[in-house]
């Protein structure tokens, strides 16, 4: 499959909010149409889900509209007490491996602190229900995936996301996916029962991957530029000024797949050919000299325009990004704040990317806790 790559800030916008690109693969892309997308391809997940991630125009907009009302500003708000509990527990597990022991900051805390929140917000219970689809969307973000693995999670993420919404409908609680059950619309619309499922498959891939590679990249800044962060912590800079830089330089998804040409698009000096794929490429529209200058590759938390793409724009701007930031502005600083000597445990040139175009993160990130680590008290939360 051949698609075009946007590279270009000002052009990517112009796509993002053009009716004549589409998310609908249905509509708009005569390979799957004509059945030519097998359902072994590494990014079936990506494409065959009826949720708005791949709805185009009024679709989008109905499907938008419900899942906002659903997740909302408040409940986002309201989880921060909720939030600061389980990075204080977190850093207290964290500080019992003793300050010389290597630890993979990555598994034990970037990745465990967004599961653990967006699985309380849908109402996922502990246990079986999470280990499977937390091994579900691990694979469906692989595109090194193998066909059978690719077709496997992608099956078995639709089984799971079933059990969920009946579990929801015979023990209702307060959690998103019981109110995504019974939402409806000013005319009365609902999700049907495929755009049920497959909405509270996008909010637990999206809410918790975006933020797993956010904390990493952020972390990892961090410990390879003391310089950036003795500016944090002589409040020359914030941790707002971070959590920005990184998701402008190093954004959690370095690619999002995958839009469609409705018609023939014509560019200063290409056509983009009705039906024709189009990838968004955000690392590289991040990073443009156009808007940030011959610097643009530098992270630099005293950049005066952090602008970037990070969480898409107009319509398309991601619901959860409140919660993204949320997250990182209560771990980011209480990691630090508990663990003043933090460090890599292996050369930064050592940190192994994930194999994948999709999400920009590290496989694993090492790090020792420093000196006296277990004996350190948490700190309050940052204000």
């Amino acid at each position: 499959m051949v698609a075009w790559a946007i590279t270009e800030p000002t052009l990517l916008k112009r796509l993002l909010t053009d009716p004549r690109v589409s998310k609908d693969p249905r509509l708009h892309w005569p390979q799957y149409i004509n059945g030519e997308i097998p359902p072994t391809w590494p990014l079936i997940g990506w494409v065959a889900v009826e949720n708005m991630f791949t709805a185009y125009g009024a679709d989008h907009t109905r499907l938008r509209r419900l899942v906002a009302k659903a997740f909302t500003t408040r409940r986002t708000a309201a989880l921060r007490p909720r939030i600061e509990q389980l990075v204080s527990d977190l850093l207290d597990g964290l500080a019992a491996s003793g300050p010389d022991t290597a630890v993979d900051l990555k598994a034990a805390y970037c990745h465990t602190l967004p599961i653990a929140v967006i699985c309380e917000l849908l109402g996922i219970p502990e246990g079986e229900m999470r280990e499977r689809e937390l091994g579900y969307v691990g694979t469906m973000f692989s595109t090194a995936a193998t066909p059978e693995e690719a077709a496997a999670a992608y099956q078995g993420h639709q089984v799971l996301l079933r059990e969920l919404v009946a579990l929801k409908r015979d023990t209702p609680g307060d959690d998103i996916t019981t109110e995504l059950i019974s939402v409806r619309d000013e005319d009365g619309s609902r999700l049907n029962e495929q755009e049920l499922a497959d909405t509270v498959g996008l909010l637990i891939a999206a809410g918790f991957e975006t933020t797993v590679q956010l904390l990493d990249q952020a972390v990892t800044a961090m410990l390879t530029h003391p310089d950036q962060l003795a500016l944090v912590r002589s409040g020359q800079a914030s941790w707002d000024d971070v959590i920005e830089e990184t998701l402008r330089a190093q954004p959690p998804a370095a690619n999002v797949p995958l839009r469609y040409a409705v018609e023939d698009i014509e560019l200063a000096d290409v056509t983009i050919k009705k039906g024709d794929a189009i990838i968004l490429s955000i690392t590289a529209v991040n990073r443009h000299p156009d808007v940030h200058g011959e610097d643009a590759d530098r992270f630099d938390i005293t950049r005066a325009v952090k602008e970037h793409l990070a969480f898409g724009h107009g319509v398309h701007y991601c619901l959860g990004a409140p919660l993204g930031r949320l997250e990182a502005q209560i771990a980011l600083p209480a990691l630090f704040d508990r663990f003043p000597d933090l460090r890599l445990a292996v050369p930064q040139e050592e940190l192994r990317p994930l194999p994948t175009l999709i999400s920009n993160g590290h496989q694993t990130l090492p790090v020792l806790l420093g000196a006296d680590a277990a004996a350190t008290p948490t700190p309050g939360p940052a204000a």
